[in-house]
């Protein structure tokens, strides 16, 4: 008698699965679904039809100047941003500081690397505003004016400061496992040839982290240049930046023009997008020697 095959196994759904529903109804209602209403938007008019008069009006001179000093401050902030927080994150990791220092430093990081907008800026107004504590303070005990020196905390320099304060947590965050990366291995043979502390890095630990500062940079551009809450609640409309430009499109106050609207919202998805792919190449690249 021939056997009879059994019906293969049906495959059922693990329960598991269910873990990640939440996060992909949030990401569907809240990332995507608008990302491809602005994408479509901006190749749209008023009426619904198909159109590039949207793009092409990105490239008027008031705009190319607003992605301009977008694109300036966010990476003044970025450079300042990597130079500290590397320093910092250094200097807790492998600087020999005790080890109860780190625990603080991180959770500190954790929380300042979110704290941004209203808040923020209101903190840098009381600190080195027209009136602010520091400004005061510098006026009273050496006779400085940062007014009357060209400093304002409505210019390029005092929105990038702004920005630094959470650019430098940041950093500190992702760079610190790149350097717990770094093998002990490598030290002593840099060392057992001869190599002194600061060929050690110049040789040896920055070209391997070179792509992860790369990468941390990219990904702190972006950070910066999406930023809006922080730049409008500091400035307003005094700064003529992406994000506000954009801000006061959709608003309508005095602009309206929503697909316009909807295509510097798309400018800034391909550049931050451009950063962000950038960031995540080198990020590969940089966990193959830290592996």
């Amino acid at each position: 008698m021939t056997a009879i095959p059994s019906a293969p196994p049906r495959r059922r759904l693990s329960l598991t699965w269910l873990g990640i529903v939440p996060f992909a109804v949030f990401a569907l209602l809240f990332l995507i679904l608008p990302t491809m209403n602005i994408v479509l938007g901006a190749f749209r008019n008023a009426a619904g039809e198909v159109t590039f008069d949207n793009i092409r009006g990105l490239f008027t001179t008031s705009i190319l100047n607003s992605y301009w000093i977008s694109i300036k401050i966010s990476v003044a902030s970025s450079l300042l941003g990597c130079v500290i927080g590397f320093g910092m994150a250094a200097a807790v990791v492998l600087g020999g500081l005790p080890r109860w220092i780190r625990s603080p430093v991180l959770t500190f990081s954790g929380v300042a690397s979110n704290f941004a907008g209203v808040p923020l800026a209101f903190a840098f107004m009381a600190t080195i505003g027209p009136r602010g504590l520091l400004t005061l303070w510098l006026m009273d005990q050496f006779g400085i004016n940062l007014r009357a020196e060209g400093f304002t905390i409505l210019s390029f320099w005092g929105l990038t400061i702004t920005y630094v304060f959470f650019q430098i947590p940041l950093m500190i965050l992702i760079i610190t496992p790149a350097l717990d990366g770094l093998k002990r291995e490598w030290k002593e043979a840099a060392n057992i040839l001869g190599a002194s502390g600061p060929q050690f890095w110049r040789m040896v630990a920055l070209p391997i982290l070179f792509p992860s500062l790369l990468g941390t940079f990219a990904l702190l551009f972006a950070n910066a240049f999406g930023a809006v809450a922080t730049a409008y609640a500091l400035t307003g409309s005094s700064m003529s930046i992406v994000p506000i430009l954009l801000f006061a499109q959709i608003r309508g106050d005095v602009l309206q023009d929503p697909h316009l609207g909807y295509a510097l919202a798309f400018g800034m998805i391909v550049v931050t997008g451009i950063a962000n792919g950038i960031y995540i190449w080198l990020r590969v690249r940089s966990e193959r020697w830290l592996k």
